[in-house]
């Protein structure tokens, strides 16, 4: 579950009946939207669906996912998973490999028996593309190599690139992965 992406959830209060949550993402990561239902025995055990929009009056817009609550019986997108344990009651949904067009409302409806019984919980999910993009070593050493001027202005172009490593760590981190290449030794002394 590396690229799982566990967000900050925020519990809106929109009736008695309806609750939701937000989540963030990256572009190209896997996004778990939690949705959880009470199972104390099997007898608790139901049917559910994922769908796009907000909950309707019943079953799901635009359907993702149902479940018999022992296992998935229709999925409509193959990018779309149950990972977690639905006889439990874990019917959090999985997209994989978010896209921007993920975003958006999202529907959990667990059919629980009786009038107006049913969970119902929406979803607001927002992928946004990474903001910090990542190179190869040889990459750094172009725009190093690129930056006409003084030592400061090639200092600036590698810390601005690795935010988080001062210039004495950058400096390793440039130099180690080379094993010692030529254009590596030039951003080693640049820096130096």
């Amino acid at each position: 579950h590396a690229l799982c992406s566990i967000a900050t959830f925020v519990f809106l209060s929109t009736g008695s009946t309806v609750s939701g949550s937000l989540v963030r993402g990256e572009v190209g990561q896997n996004i778990t939207v939690p949705c959880f239902y009470s199972v104390k025995t099997t007898q608790d055990i139901t049917s559910m669906c994922w769908g796009r929009g907000t909950c309707p009056a019943s079953k799901c817009y635009q359907t993702i996912i149902w479940t018999d609550g022992w296992k998935v019986t229709e999925r409509y997108n193959s990018r779309y998973m149950l990972k977690g344990n639905l006889p439990m009651g874990d019917v959090s949904l999985t997209i994989v490999n978010a896209e921007e067009a993920d975003s958006g409302i999202y529907c959990c409806r667990v059919e629980i028996s009786g009038w107006f019984n049913d969970q119902r919980s929406n979803h607001k999910v927002v992928i946004e593309r990474a903001r910090i993009s990542t190179a190869s070593p040889h990459t750094y050493t172009s725009e190093q190599t690129s930056a006409h001027g003084s030592t400061s202005e090639s200092s600036s172009t590698i810390t601005a690139t690795w935010p988080s490593v001062s210039p004495s760590e950058a400096t390793q981190t440039a130099s180690d992965p080379c094993s010692g290449t030529s254009d590596c030794l030039d951003v080693t002394t640049n820096l130096q």
